[in-house]
Parts: structure tokens; C-alpha cells; sequence
């Protein structure tokens, strides 16, 4: 058994009653909400958000229909960020899966995007707790504001402290929301709902490295993208930032660093070529561990319990994956 599988089986039951829950938010409304909603959800994905939620939430006495509902709510933001994210890139598939807007006008992909906002927060409410809608609504403001910070200003910005806000506000908020909502619900100490907080927001930084990663060592039959996707459109991230730290002899790594684009395709083409085959993806693998170290260290307010474990796998696949 794979180790999603082994972190996965304690909760499959509850992950069906989330799609379940999610693929009935379009009921009632027009007819192409729920071929749209079918569509995106048909493209699958981990499910690693509900999976934190339910987990923590089990362990800690929190109540289960209450949980499935937060987890969907969480789920259902998520999906609509990607709805909207595909657009901007004019992504046209997603896990091997055609996106809402390749088939799509954009103002109808807009549109059905901004549905599942309305209907995730609905969701958020129905969890009948105000820490939980406050937590959730501060998390949408983040993810928002990431988006517009990446699109306006980050461009070709070779920070460290850039991209770290960058990949918390793109990522990590939201895994921080689905470990702390699971602690509040079950009405835990502060202690206890902060460490779960730190939990979520640290596998969720390791998440987005690997990702990071990911763009630059996989394939692109594998990603459904460009490799070096993120660099081709001025994105800096990990493994480029720590390559260009370590190769002041690179003129065009050294180009981005004094803040300027590279722009021809070319010049792009070698040093993403200069990336993969160097040791920065290494090290940037290194510093994603380092994260999740850190996770584990905030599991231990917890009890020892085959969920416990179960989250323990989980943050350890996270950063073992290759895709």
C-alpha cells in the first residue's frame, strides 16, 4: 500500500460524504452549474485539505457532520481559487483533465467561479461556529490578496521573503484553516488549536515547495504544463532562488536577481535546463523537510492514536512525493 493510501484509508468514508456534500451545492441552481461542478470535480485531486480536517477532528471529539461540512466548505474555496487560477493562466487542462475555461467563455468561468465562493461560504456558515466563519473569511481575504500581490508585483522578484508570503497566502492559509478549524469545532485550548494551526501552515509551506519542485523536475506529459512553467512567467521559486544564490556566474540568473525579467525564450530554456540539472531541487527538498519537521513537532499536543499516525504519513508524503 502507498503511503496516501495508508493515511487515506482511516478516512475514505468521510472523504465520499464531503464530494457527496460539495457536488450538491449546485442542485437547484441553472442546469450548467452542475455539468460545470461535475467537471471540475471530476478532475479529481488528493483531497489532503478534508483529509488534516477529518483526521484532527476525530481525534479530538469534534463533531463528525460538523466536520464534514467545514472540510467541504474548505474544499469547495479551494476548488474555486483553481477555477479562477486556470483562467489568468489560460490553463487548459488540469491533472490531465480539460479546465472550466478551455470550454468555457471567461465571464461564464468567472461567474461559476464566484458561485462556488458563495457556496463554500454558505458551507463555512453551516458550521455554526463564528471562530470557524471568522477563520475562514480571513483566509479568503489572504488567498485573494495573494493573487493580486502575485499578479501586480511579484514578477521577477528574487526574495526569499517574497516568495515565503507568497506561497503562505497561495497555500499554506488554507491548510492552516482546515487543521485549525478541526481544533476549534472541537472547542480544544488555545494551545491545542495553535499548535494544530502551525501543523496546517507548516505542511502546507512544504506542500507548495514540493509543488515548486515538481515544476522543474517532472515532465510535462506528467505536469499537463511547461516545465518551468512558474520561471517562463516570471514566478521565482525555491529551487530557482537557491540556484541563482549559488551561481553569481550566471548572467541571467544574476539578471533577475538585480530585479529585471529575462524575457527571451532562449535564455529562459538553458537556465531552467541549468535548475534541473544542478542541486538546487535537492536542496530545495532539504528546506521542504525542514517544514514538515517542524509539523510533526506540533503533533505531539496530541494523543497518541492511529489518526495521530495517520497525520504523521500524511506530512511525511508530502514532501516524498513526485507528483
Amino acid at each position: 500500500m502507498n503511503k496516501l493510501a495508508a493515511f487515506s484509508l482511516l478516512v475514505q468514508d468521510d472523504i465520499r460524504e464531503v464530494e457527496t456534500l460539495m457536488r450538491s451545492q449546485a442542485q437547484g441552481y441553472h442546469p450548467d452549474l452542475n455539468a460545470a461542478l461535475d467537471l471540475i470535480l471530476k478532475s479529481g485531486g488528493k483531497r489532503i485539505r478534508p483529509s488534516i480536517t477529518m483526521l484532527i477532528g476525530r481525534i479530538l471529539g469534534a463533531s463528525h457532520e460538523r466536520l464534514v461540512i467545514i472540510s467541504s466548505a474548505i474544499e469547495l474555496l479551494h476548488t474555486a481559487t483553481l477555477v479562477h487560477d486556470d483562467l489568468i493562466d489560460g490553463a487548459l487542462l488540469r491533472r490531465g483533465m480539460p479546465t472550466l475555461n478551455s470550454q468555457w467563455s471567461p465571464g461564464a468561468t468567472v461567474l461559476t467561479g464566484d458561485f462556488l465562493f458563495a457556496r463554500a461560504a454558505k458551507l463555512a456558515a453551516d458550521s455554526n461556529s463564528i471562530p470557524v466563519m471568522n477563520l475562514f473569511a480571513k483566509t479568503l481575504t489572504i488567498i485573494v490578496n495573494g493573487e493580486i500581490t502575485q499578479l501586480f508585483t511579484s514578477r521577477c522578484i528574487a526574495s526569499r521573503e517574497d516568495y515565503e508570503r507568497r506561497i503562505f497566502a497561495k497555500t499554506a492559509s488554507l491548510f492552516e484553516t482546515s487543521a485549525a478549524s478541526a481544533a476549534l469545532l472541537s472547542e480544544a485550548s488555545q494551545h491545542i488549536v495553535q499548535a494544530m494551526n502551525d501543523f496546517g501552515r507548516n505542511i502546507g509551506m512544504a506542500f507548495q515547495m514540493i509543488d515548486d519542485i515538481l515544476d522543474f523536475s517532472g515532465e510535462q506529459a506528467t505536469l499537463g504544463k511547461p516545465v518551468g512553467s512558474d520561471l517562463r512567467q516570471g514566478l521565482i521559486t525555491l529551487p530557482a532562488l537557491l540556484y541563482f544564490e549559488q551561481h553569481p556566474e550566471d548572467d541571467a540568473a544574476q539578471e533577475i536577481l538585480s530585479g529585471k525579467c529575462v524575457e527571451e525564450s532562449q535564455r529562459v530554456n538553458v537556465l531552467i535546463e541549468s535548475i534541473r540539472s544542478g542541486d538546487s531541487i535537492r536542496q530545495a527538498r532539504v528546506e521542504a523537510r525542514k517544514y514538515i519537521d517542524q509539523a510533526l513537532e506540533s503533533l505531539a499536543v496530541l494523543p497518541a492514536s492511529i489518526e495521530r499516525s495517520a497525520l504523521e504519513e500524511l506530512a511525511n508524503y508530502i514532501v516524498d512525493r513526485d507528483f
